[in-house]
Parts: C-alpha cells; sequence; structure tokens
C-alpha cells in the first residue's frame, strides 16, 4: 500500500528554497469589461499596489438599479478566494463565477482580491493585501479622479468582506485588522464566510470523523497550515486557531453582523461550531447556517447549493 502524499494530493512540488510548484492549470477566464450578451456582469482587473504587485477584479452590474432616475449606489463587497492561502486566483472560474453572481443578483459592485499565495508569502501576509484593497477603495471613493466604477457606484457606507475557505479565514481576519485603521468613509457592515478555514494542534470529532475526507483529509489541512503560517509557529497560532488567543478574542465584537455557514460533513465543521461560540459570547451579531447534508466546497460541485448559498450571502447583504 503507498504512503499517502498531501504534496501529490494538492498536485504541488516542494523546491528545496522554501517555494511550490503548483503543477495544476486551472481553468481560468480574461475580465469582460465590455458588455457580453448573456453576461449580466462587466469586470476588470485594476492593480492594488503597484510595489506587491497585488491585483483585484472589480464586478459591476450590467443594469444598474435606479430610483427617480439616478443610479443607486451599491453596496461594496470585498471578496477573497479559498485555496487553502496556497492556491487559486481570482481569474479561476470556479471565483469569477461565484462573483460575477453575487454583483448582478444582489446587486453589488464586487471586489475580488488578488491576494499573494503561501508559502512564498506566510501570513499575515493576505491579511495585508485585505488591507491594501481596503485602503485602495478608500482612496479611490475620496479621489475624484478615482476608480469610476466604485467612485459613481459604489456606496462605501455599506461594505462587506467574504469568502470561501481560506477566503472566510481572510475576511475575518481583515475585519479585525480594519477596525484598527482609519478607512473612513467606508463602512463595514458585516462579513460572511462560507466554510472558514480555521484549525487547532488538538483533533475534534470532525476531523477525526472525516480524517480521510476525499478533498482535504487531515494531513492535506495540516500540510496548508504548515505551508501558510508563520515559522516557528503551530497550529494553535490566532491566524490559525483565534478562539486560543484571549487578545484577539477581545477585538472580536467589533466585528458587527457575521454570517456563517457550514456543513456537518466538512472536516473543519467542529470548528466553525467553535468559532461561532465566540463569537456569540462576545456578543456578535450571528447569523449561523448549518446544513447537516453537505460537504467542504459542496458548492462547487452542486449547482443548486452553490444558488442556495448565493442566496443565503443575497439576503444578509440587501
Amino acid at each position: 500500500m503507498s504512503k499517502f502524499d498531501p504534496y501529490q494530493h494538492l498536485s504541488i512540488r516542494p523546491n528545496p528554497d522554501g517555494t511550490i510548484t503548483r503543477l495544476t492549470n486551472f481553468p481560468s477566464t480574461e475580465a469582460n469589461p465590455d458588455i457580453i450578451p448573456g453576461i449580466p456582469t462587466v469586470s476588470k482587473d485594476v492593480t492594488v499596489n503597484e510595489e506587491t504587485k497585488v491585483w483585484a477584479r472589480i464586478f459591476r452590474p450590467n443594469k444598474l438599479p435606479s430610483n427617480d432616475n439616478t443610479v443607486v449606489r451599491l453596496p461594496i463587497v470585498f471578496y477573497f478566494h479559498g485555496g487553502g492561502f496556497t492556491l487559486f486566483s481570482v481569474s479561476n472560474i470556479t471565483t469569477h463565477q461565484p462573483c460575477s453572481t453575487i454583483a448582478s443578483e444582489t446587486p453589488a459592485i464586487v471586489v475580488a482580491v488578488e491576494h499573494r499565495l503561501a508559502p512564498e508569502h506566510r501570513l499575515p501576509t493576505q491579511y495585508e493585501d485585505a488591507i491594501d484593497t481596503i485602503l485602495w477603495v478608500k482612496k479611490q471613493v475620496l479621489d475624484p479622479q478615482g476608480e469610476r466604477w466604485l467612485r459613481d457606484y459604489g456606496d462605501f457606507t455599506r461594505c462587506y468582506l467574504g469568502g470561501r475557505g481560506s477566503g472566510g479565514n481572510i475576511a475575518f481576519h481583515a475585519a479585525i485588522k480594519a477596525a484598527d485603521r482609519d478607512i473612513k468613509p467606508l463602512n463595514i457592515n458585516g462579513i460572511f464566510l462560507n466554510q472558514p478555514m480555521f484549525g487547532g494542534k488538538e483533533r475534534l470529532p470532525s476531523e477525526l470523523k472525516y480524517a480521510t475526507d476525499q478533498l482535504i483529509p487531515l494531513p492535506v489541512l495540516d500540510l496548508l497550515w504548515e505551508l501558510a503560517l508563520p515559522k516557528a509557529t503551530d497550529r494553535d497560532h490566532r491566524y490559525c486557531n483565534p478562539m486560543q488567543d484571549a487578545v484577539y478574542k477581545s477585538k472580536v465584537s467589533s466585528l458587527g453582523r457575521c454570517l456563517v455557514i457550514s456543513f456537518d460533513m466538512d472536516p473543519m465543521f467542529d470548528r466553525v461550531q467553535a468559532f461561532v461560540q465566540m463569537l456569540v459570547a462576545e456578543k456578535v451579531q450571528v447569523d449561523a447556517r448549518f446544513d447537516i447534508v453537505g460537504f467542504h466546497n459542496i458548492d462547487i460541485v452542486d449547482t443548486q447549493r452553490a444558488q442556495a448559498i448565493l442566496n443565503i450571502i443575497k439576503e444578509f447583504i440587501i
């Protein structure tokens, strides 16, 4: 019986210099800045930080709602893709499509952040890239020559942070960090976390029960954290296990509204439950949507479940 290789499972190869080679080219799509028949949104790629090369893909619905011939301003959604901090891009179809749907159906302006990837860039780099993007949007809405889609159509008093998997983790930590920054006139109204990625040294029942999960078995989860966390730290670090950090927990009350979505067959289900219990204990207004039928990333392979999740997120934003 061959030994399980988490690197092979993730289709990555470790390099001697600490980087990894990503062996799979995931299906991607270009931004479409011009209206294309049958596509409900337009999108464009913008550079957020020239030095770090961080960029974002902005989505805007083709049909802008109006009231008395005045365009109604739309909420601004900052979206962070999944991939265990190490994989994927906002240009991948599995991120581009849901962002387009959120933008068209909510409707909203969606800013999907192309953060840097681990292990070449370990945490908290991804949180810093998120803050850089928030501050970049702030600059656009204050600048008469700023990005027009944000300046003319975005409602900067209604901003949301959200994402799937590791993107949910980024949304949470970015919201905590944003509370210590001057982001005015932007206002974060809430965060939505779709199957967020958290962990810890102690194995919880759901991790043991689904240790051989087909998508993210325990050795794969452990490897992802090993690649993403700062060197010389472990899975009880606050980036992975905020429930263990008393100082960090004290900042949670600044979050405002929080939507959390998880599925019973996700190895991280018990982690997400503990996370929600922490939010409730800190008096955060939580809407927890737990489904007893479903597994991690079910919305990538099940279009009906994907639409159901998008409907929940839409209701939360509206």
